[in-house]
């Protein structure tokens, strides 16, 4: 397929709203903030997404490859190659007493140990573009497109990043958002190459929390990939203290659902640059970014999240 199709907005809408599972790479720092795994789970309860292949991001890639690994084996789905991406430090994961002791060499499906190589290899490899869902720092987006960058001819990003006129927690104004300052020198790599971008910044995602019967469905549910989000965001609230009976936010799961669909978020095209301090800006020296900027339905999006999870 040709690269003037890979330039088409929204990849021809996510290949009309994903009648054809969309190929999709997950560069995910799961292990930070549970959003990510909320974010994976979605995905994997996706039929519009055919998920190739997941790479570890930002910090102790090694360790957070165990965990998407445990993971992935809680939800039966150990089909799923891993790749353990760019190790930058030795920060403790946040869900060190789930993950326990489980060892890489207890998974059943492959590992690669040059999780960006393998990145590279697949999106060479697939014979219609694949679409990178980048949902932390963009350390390993960057490390590809240094060792061959026209991975940007064959690929697409949906990534949850930046903030454009809504900062966190819907406050007015932009914020650094932390995908971006955690490696501003990658987010600048990125926007810069010339794929098509389908962002989720803040504007949208910052806000977004399962309340009420909707965040009691997914507790309750049987589903292996609905309990084992359950049981990791128990781990994880030891960290972080949230109320009871509810989520924390979950930005990631816009940028899952950018790989396949928009139709439930208000799109609009800015141009962006971010700048030295990690801010996201609009200007006419930037390129063009199909952001979500906020909700057209919301509610009819926090019941597919719902329905992904909780459908076996």
């Amino acid at each position: 397929m040709s690269a003037l199709l890979c330039a088409l907005p929204g990849y021809l809408c996510c290949m009309a709203a994903a009648a054809t599972p969309v190929p999709v790479i997950l560069d995910t720092d799961l292990g930070d903030d549970i959003d990510d795994t909320w974010a994976l789970a979605m995905m994997l309860g996706s039929p519009q997404i055919n998920l190739k292949l997941i790479v570890t991001a930002s910090d102790d890639t090694v360790k957070k490859t165990r965990l998407v690994a445990k993971i992935l084996e809680a939800m039966g789905r150990t089909d799923i190659p891993i790749g353990q991406g760019v190790k930058t430090s030795d920060q403790p994961i946040h869900q060190e007493k789930w993950l326990g002791n489980y060892q890489l060499d207890q998974y059943k499906g492959r590992v690669y140990e040059d999780g960006v190589q393998a990145m590279i290899d697949c999106i060479r490899k697939s014979p219609v573009p694949v679409t990178l869902v980048v949902i932390g720092p963009q350390t390993n987006i960057r490390a590809a497109l240094d060792r061959d960058p026209s991975i940007a001819k064959k690929a697409r990003v949906a990534a949850m990043a930046g903030s454009v006129e809504i900062g966190y927690n819907g406050k007015q104004g932009a914020d650094p958002e932390w995908n971006v300052i955690k490696d501003i020198p990658a987010a600048k790599a990125v926007f810069a190459a010339p794929w098509d971008i389908a962002l989720a910044p803040l504007d949208s995602c910052g806000t977004l929390i399962l309340r009420g019967d909707r965040f009691a469905k997914v507790a309750a549910s049987s589903d292996p990939k609905a309990a084992a989000v359950i049981a990791n965001y128990r781990d994880w609230t030891h960290y972080d203290k949230y109320p009871k009976g509810e989520s924390s936010v979950l930005f990631d799961t816009v940028a899952a659902y950018l790989a396949f669909d928009e139709a439930y978020c208000e799109m609009k095209t800015v141009n962006l640059v971010v700048d030295d301090k990690g801010f996201t800006r609009t200007s006419e020296a930037g390129r063009p970014v199909r952001c979500a900027m906020g909700w057209k339905d919301r509610e009819a999006f926090e019941d597919l999240l719902v329905k992904a999870l909780t459908s076996k």
